[in-house]
């Protein structure tokens, strides 16, 4: 069971161990090369997976996958999981206002990225770890052997966090032969890279491997009045490793990781300046609305700084046909953000961010490998995360003046003041605005289990499930310092109604109110609620931050209990040694997500606000009747209740010489898919009822002579809402979901040129990746509201990549690359501009960004 490295030229033997673990349930697929051929990355018919437990070709699997060898990341310059894209249709990831804040989507299914609280739709597992968070995902791929894909729910073998898929990087193992590599690239934008990697025996059973990454480049754009970079890089990597194989039937791999991140990330640009624009610049600031000219303005550097380390202990024993694995892991992850979220250059409102995540789990599995024609697969799995965020908006010396200023009246806030008593100069005056505090402790166990029938030879019957139990609790604590937020118009005229009434008793407090007649009630909150009566009702747009109600309290618990028991029942037929097809029916599950932001908010029924947000024609609720209620309290959602998938999947896979393909059928179904969306001034969390996708995948490979290889690969997707009706933007049910491009394709060419038999080669590979045009979104909470949910802003994507690589027979190898060779400009995605009601900001695509490599293999 040893692993050795062979030759120069990169051409790697590894043994087949027990697969990978995985969060709720291991079981991740894990491809292995099979000795390929040297500058020959994309031969997949030599790639081994065991997706199901079973050591089998690409083309024998029986599930949606697409495996991307570590040659392939080398040669088209991926250096993380966001150029993974580019080579994988089913895959879209988004970086958007920070390094940290980055969404998988599988089959346009997938959330996440700017909140702690939500889980993943789609999982990342390294080297069999699950990781919980993008953000400690994020690091260069370094010492990669492959980059696994699984396309559609995955729960069976992946538990609560693989409803809509899986990405399971797998790293090189030690060798016991001495080699390595060392690599430095340099580019434009000043971009340079290096990385290395060592490994060897230790003694005869035991080896090491130690691997390093640095990566940093100046910003493709400028944050012009600062005159100062931003979207950089500024990020590096360390990993070490051991594999202890004291017998041919028992090894134990010891992994430990640090990586850093230190960006100024990342570009907003403004698409559209709304009727705001004029008051921004009244305070002295300025918008750049050439969307792609890659300049912006900003009162202060956007930080990011995120720390992530931990390590693994995988032991491995085979005794007969059975095979013991046990995968143990702990993890940290640390996220600080600080940055301008009005994305001017007027200093009105900065957020910082605290977070962190501290991760334990453990696997148990074992596994059968018999000659008859029953096998199966047993295990268990534990986590145990625990997660903490402080975190607080500042207003700066310019809040006031610009929040005046859209009032029509620059001394409206002055004679506010004077009306309520409240200090001169102190609604939205330069300090803190919010302060909060989150936690969330997350414990879930899971059992799991699949057996594989086979009654006559290439016949193979599959059923499989997986039981999960998933436990959270949760606190929530905010602190809302303006002045403004903290008063309830509806109230505050009520009670100065009754105060200038001789003939109706004061009001100050809910009790009171509803004391009075009830004619007396109704009378009194028509001319509270009525603008033209009530001139403090213009003045409710500006209490955006409002007080919070803490939770847990007397009325809610604070916790969510969830439990699922999910199954995949699958049949698949080997047709001939070149034809392969399968069909398969399995469910998926996605544990409650909870809203860890100021936006939390109490539900409907347990709480219920008064017109207006009157806490004192509030009607009875459980909060209301426990005295909880604070003002200017209204309803959405805590948290959102578990997604459940399930997919019916069609597979042909066929290998010849010289061709191969791979073809996958599916309608996929989510029900309650756990919608995040930004409405301007906050986040909603909600269910969306249902979302289903039909489509198919298709990939192949053709070799027309010796050197040449052509890839091509597809996705088609046909989405829709079958049910959402409280969306931000109204009912959506019916609707195709936006930002699900219905094309996604992928070619490739790569030549190998080889001078005689000197061992010497040159490599060229020429990519190309569109996804066919599509609306962004299905609308703006904000901006496409008052267009009657009409100017939707779409994107198309066309990119080209190149490289070309010189293989000497030494080991050195010098090349050139290019990435968005030909500039493509595309939006990634748009959002309201914070607190400026008309205008539209988003994220421009990167600029073209190319170089030259030198790396020595030895």
């Amino acid at each position: 069971m040893r692993s050795t490295f062979t030759g120069t030229a990169g051409a790697y033997r590894f043994t087949l161990l027990a697969g990978a673990a995985c969060l709720a349930m291991p079981g991740a697929a894990l491809a292995q090369d099979a000795e390929p051929e040297a500058g020959d990355p994309e031969a997949s018919n030599v790639i081994i997976v065991t997706a199901s437990k079973r050591e089998q070709t690409l083309q024998e699997t029986p599930i949606s996958v697409s495996v991307t060898s570590g040659e392939v990341l080398e040669q088209a310059q991926i250096r993380d999981v966001l150029d993974l894209q580019t080579v994988v249709p089913s895959l879209r990831v988004s970086q958007l206002q920070s390094a940290s804040a980055t969404t998988f989507i599988i089959r346009g299914f997938g959330n996440g990225d700017n909140n702690f609280g939500i889980e993943p739709s789609v999982g990342v597992f390294i080297d069999g770890v699950f990781r919980s968070r993008s953000a400690a995902a994020l690091s260069d791929l370094n010492m990669v052997q492959r980059i696994e894909v699984l396309n559609g729910p995955q729960s069976t073998l992946f538990g609560k966090n693989a409803s809509a898929g899986v990405i399971s990087v797998v790293t090189k193992e030690p060798q016991f032969e001495f080699g390595g590599l060392a690599e430095v690239s340099y580019g434009n934008y000043n971009a340079l890279v290096v990385k290395g990697e060592v490994t060897g025996p230790i003694t005869e059973n035991i080896a090491f491997s130690l691997d390093g990454s640095y990566n940093k480049r100046d910003g493709y754009a400028r944050i012009t009045n600062l005159n100062t970079d931003v979207s950089d890089r500024n990020r590096w990597a360390v990993r070490g490793q051991l594999l202890i194989e004291p017998t041919p039937d028992f090894k134990v791999r010891i992994i430990g990781d640090y990586g850093k991140i230190d960006e100024t990330c990342c570009l907003v640009s403004t698409l559209v300046a709304g009727p705001t624009a004029p008051a921004i610049g009244a305070v002295g600031g300025q918008l750049d609305t050439n969307f792609f000219s890659y300049n912006t303005f900003l009162s202060q550097k956007p930080l990011n700084t995120v720390d992530n380390y931990g390590g693994s202990i995988q032991a491995d024993w085979s005794t007969g046909a059975l095979t013991f694995t046990s995968i143990t892991a702990y993890r940290e992850l640390k996220n600080f953000l600080d940055q301008d979220v009005d994305f001017t250059s007027a200093d009105i409102v900065t957020e910082v961010r605290d977070q962190e995540v501290t991760t334990f789990t453990q696997e148990l599995r074992i596994t059968s490998d018999f000659d008859g024609p029953i096998n199966f697969l047993l295990g268990g799995f534990y986590f145990d995360e625990s997660i903490t965020q402080d975190s607080r908006l500042t207003t700066g010396p310019d809040a006031r003046t610009f929040f005046a200023l859209l009032t029509g009246n620059p001394a409206t806030f002055n004679g506010v003041e004077a009306n309520f008593g409240l200090p001169q100069g102190s609604i939205f005056s330069a300090g803190p605005l919010t302060a909060e505090q989150y936690s969330m402790d997350n414990t879930a166990w899971s059992v799991f289990g699949t057996v594989d029938f086979e009654p006559a030879d290439g016949l193979v019957f599959t059923a499989g499930f997986n039981y999960t139990d998933d436990k959270k609790d949760f606190a929530l604590a905010g602190q809302a310092f303006d002045e403004l937020a903290n008063i309830n118009l509806v109230d505050a005229f009520i009670t100065g109604a009754t105060r200038a009434n001789p003939g109706i008793p004061d009001v100050f407090t809910r009790a009171q109110f509803q004391a009075l007649p009830s004619a007396v009630q109704q009378q009194l909150l028509a001319a509270a609620t009525n603008p033209a009566t009530n001139p403090l009702l213009g003045l409710s747009p500006f209490q955006f931050q409002p007080p919070f109600l803490n939770i847990p309290n007397a009325v809610e618990p604070g916790q969510t209990r969830d439990d699922k028991l999910t199954y995949l029942l699958r049949v698949a037929y080997q047709v001939s040694p070149e034809v392969n097809v399968y069909a398969s029916y399995a469910t998926g599950f996605k544990a409650s997500s909870i809203n860890l932001s100021r936006d939390s908010r109490p539900s409907f029924g347990d709480y219920i606000p008064g017109p207006g947000r009157s806490s004192f024609a509030a009607p009875a609720s459980p909060i209301t009747n426990a005295g909880l209620g604070v003002a200017n309290l209204g309803t959405g959602s805590r948290f959102a209740g578990p997604e459940n998938a399930e997919v019916y999947e069609f597979g042909l896979k066929a290998q010849w010489e010289g061709f191969g393909f791979n073809l996958a059928l599916f309608d996929q179904t989510i029900k309650g898919f756990q919608s995040f969306l930004f409405t301007g001034t906050g986040f909603q969390l909600n269910n969306a009822g249902q979302q289903s996708v039909k489509g198919f995948e298709f990939d192949s490979t053709i070799r027309p002579t010796e050197g040449l290889a052509f890839n091509f690969a597809a996705t088609y997707l046909d989405p829709i809402f079958d049910s959402f009706t409280a969306s931000p933007v109204g009912n959506l049910t019916g609707l195709r979901p936006g930002g699900i491009p219905e094309w996604n394709l992928r070619v490739a060419a790569t030549h190998t040129h080889e001078f005689g038999s000197s061992g010497t080669k040159l490599i060229s590979r020429l990519d190309y990746s569109h996804e066919s045009n599509v609306n962004i979104n299905n609308g703006l909470p904000t901006f496409n509201a008052g267009l009657g949910n009409t100017r939707i802003f779409d994107r198309e994507v066309n990119l080209v990549n190149g490289s070309m690589t010189l293989q000497l027979s030494n080991g050195l190898e010098v090349g050139a690359w290019a990435r968005n060779l030909l500039n493509d400009q595309y939006i990634i995605t748009v959002f309201d501009g914070v607190a400026q009601s008309g205008t539209v900001s988003g994220y421009p695509s990167q600029p073209r960004t190319y170089g030259g490599i030198v790396r020595f293999k030895f």
